[in-house]
């Protein structure tokens, strides 16, 4: 790569997070443009890792080892994934993948992003190289973690979804397209959730605060 070509600084980015560690640092960094540099160096950032022509080579070929291995919380085989997106040249799914993550980080609630191969079925016309990412947290976080993403992410698709359908309803349906009533699945999962807490105070004998 020559400063002489055209970078696009947002498909670069995109490629590189396609990238799995091992591929990721067989890229020469002294090869790179300034700008594939900058970008190449946040992404090798972002995982912790090393690359080839930073500082301490030394201790480069320790550091080759994978993100997993390197990085791996002590609850990650008990852990329970809650998110996943595609990953490959021309997505969204690395921002995607980082908003969900800064989510559940921002609630406190620990988390990992872990990479595999994706495979792809005969009716998909994915990329050939495309990654898959999974959020995991803690097995006993999934449900509040699941909640967060709702809550931060999803529902704010719902929230667009329901008001571009309500602008397009007649003042009569309007009037029959009661929340209660088309989200009724969503009404009855709150109550049976409160209940089934308040429930379990009850059976042990105690008092919700």
């Amino acid at each position: 790569m020559t400063d002489a070509m055209q970078v696009d600084p947002e498909y670069l980015r995109q490629h590189y997070a396609s990238l799995s560690d091992e591929a990721l640092l067989e890229i020469d960094r002294a090869d790179l443009v300034e700008t594939a540099h900058a970008l190449y160096d946040k992404e090798v950032e972002r995982r912790k890792l090393h690359s080839a022509g930073a500082d301490d080579d030394e201790n480069f070929e320790s550091d080759r080892k994978p993100h997993r291995e390197q990085n791996a919380p002590v609850w990650l085989e008990e852990g329970a994934e809650v998110y996943s997106t595609d990953i490959f040249p021309g997505s969204t799914g690395a921002a995607d993948a980082d908003h969900a993550r800064d989510a559940l980080e921002s609630a406190g609630i620990p988390c990992y992003l872990d990479t595999s191969e994706r495979e792809r079925p005969a009716a998909q016309s994915l990329p050939e190289h495309t990654r898959r990412w999974h959020l995991i947290v803690p097995g006993d976080q999934s449900l509040r973690a699941a909640s967060v993403l709702e809550r931060d992410i999803f529902n704010q698709d719902l929230d667009a979804d329901w008001r571009n359908h309500l602008e397009m309803l007649s003042d009569k349906d309007l009037r029959e397209a009661r929340p209660q009533v088309v989200f009724c699945g969503l009404f009855d999962r709150v109550e049976r959730v409160v209940k089934a807490y308040n429930d379990e105070f009850s059976r042990r004998g105690l008092k919700p605060k």
